[in-house]
């Protein structure tokens, strides 16, 4: 596929098998768990953050490395006499922007490890095999780069009609013994195959009850975006490819990130057809569309439509909506902005911290702040975005100066005080740190 790729860092092992996975893609793979050796292992425990969350065993992964080569060694044996076990799966919630919480798990260290072997040998064969539409959780690809191929989409008139579709709780509803079908078509090795099963089948831990669900793959492991993509790449990539877009009768694209997915296309009476077909499509994998947010709009330039004004209907992708706007010289151009959800909670959350860090000394507080706004910067610091920049800025400066007031029973600055202050301690300017009309991808 034209998303076919071969990371350097492989060992020689991992790059054989990629290069023939490239070449052969209908070819099975029979001997696999030989390559998860010791050096392996210790580029998988390598791979894991410094600060990284601690599993059901409370092993922090600086306690695992005080005597690593025994820990691996050991490990290494264990899996050789397939003697290993996946411990359960601490649980923890997550809140979201509507209220909800998302449910993450997280794997002991060790457990870690092993799920980061198994991304290296699986996806030297799938890298090889993910459509160049796909981007989420892959070796070079970023969720900038969807931005790119989905701006240019629409910019080119492959996108006059956008279809959003949003995969209801997509990693509890996986069907894993489809998956494992879907693993055999590349996978023949049992004994890769019985250890991703024990990194699915494995019970969870939420506060002091366990529970051992029988669908799905737990989100926060480090398996589940790879066997995500994989369960996607035949539900959804190879269907639109093989089935879809011979059939219909102007131009098309997919855009998806992980289970976030955008089509487009140049015909409404195509996008109808496609939207018309894709519940049960999905139904078939056990996977069901969240109606509420799934719709097909009309996104042609406003000169092509008979509306006035404002043009048409905007869409979210990505944490960014997606609208038209007219330049200095009267021509239609698409952009997108920052989505008012994601911006609220970035503006809540700058606002709670120097509420509750008030009382740090003034450099600490200076130097948290700009790691928040940078940090908010690099990914929405897009080509058009510097509007939504400036507006984070701007409350991000209020709320510091409110609480920098309520410090003491008796308010200490003024505004023009403060502005002296942030002289002294400037907050980043906003910019474009990504040009979505470059080439890439």
């Amino acid at each position: 596929m034209t998303g076919a790729s071969t990371p350097g860092c492989m060992t020689t092992g991992l790059q054989r098998v990629a290069e023939r996975a490239k070449q052969e893609p209908a070819g099975k793979f029979h001997a696999l768990a030989h390559l998860i050796d010791e050096q392996v292992l210790t580029d998988a425990f390598r791979r894991i953050r410094k600060d990284a969350a601690v599993g059901v065993d409370g092993i922090t992964k600086e306690q695992y490395e005080q005597d690593l080569r025994r820990n691996l060694r050991d490990l290494h044996e264990r899996l050789v006499a397939k003697q290993y076990r996946h411990q359960p799966i601490r649980r923890v919630h997550i809140p979201k922007d509507n209220g909800k919480t998302r449910p993450i798990g997280i794997s002991t260290t060790e457990d870690k490890v092993v799920q980061n072997a198994l991304c290296e040998v699986l996806g030297a064969i799938y890298e090889q095999d993910f459509m160049d539409w796909s981007y989420g959780f892959r070796p070079g690809r970023s969720a900038h780069d969807a931005v790119r191929a989905l701006t240019r989409a629409v910019d080119e008139g492959e996108a006059n009609f956008i279809l959003e579709i949003d995969v209801a709780t997509f990693f509890d509803s996986v069907d894993r013994a489809q998956l494992l079908e879907m693993l055999q078509r590349r996978v023949a090795d049992g004994s890769i195959l019985r250890l991703v099963g024990k990194c699915m089948n494995v019970g969870v831990m939420d506060g002091a009850e366990f529970s051992a669900p029988d669908t799905g793959t737990v989100q926060g492991s480090t398996l589940s975006p790879l066997l995500g993509n994989v369960y996607l790449h035949y539900v959804l990539d190879r269907w639109f490819a093989e089935e879809v877009k011979p059939r219909l009768r102007g131009k098309a694209k997919l855009v998806r990130y992980a289970d976030d997915a955008v089509f487009g296309f140049e015909r409404q009476d195509d996008a109808e057809r496609v939207k018309a077909v894709l519940e049960r499509r999905l139904g078939r994998y056990g996977l069901k569309l969240n109606l509420d947010k799934t719709r097909l709009l009309d996104f042609r330039q406003p000169r092509m439509t008979q509306g006035h004004g404002k043009g048409p209907s905007t869409f979210d992708f990505l944490g960014f909506t997606w609208y038209w706007r007219k330049s200095r010289g009267g021509r239609w151009n698409v952009a997108c902005k920052t989505r008012s959800a994601r911006l609220s909670r970035a503006i809540k959350s700058v606002n709670d911290w120097c509420r509750d860090h008030r009382h740090q000394p003034m450099q600490a507080q200076h130097e948290a702040l700009v790691r928040r706004v940078q940090g908010h910067f690099n990914y929405f610091g897009v080509s058009g975005n510097v509007r939504s920049l400036s507006g984070l800025v701007h409350f991000v400066e209020r709320a510091w100066f409110k609480w920098l007031n309520r410090r003491s029973q008796r308010a200490s600055l003024d505004w023009e005080r403060f502005k002296d202050l942030l002289r002294d301690f400037p907050l980043p300017i906003p910019r474009v740190v990504v040009d979505i009309w470059s080439r890439q991808r």
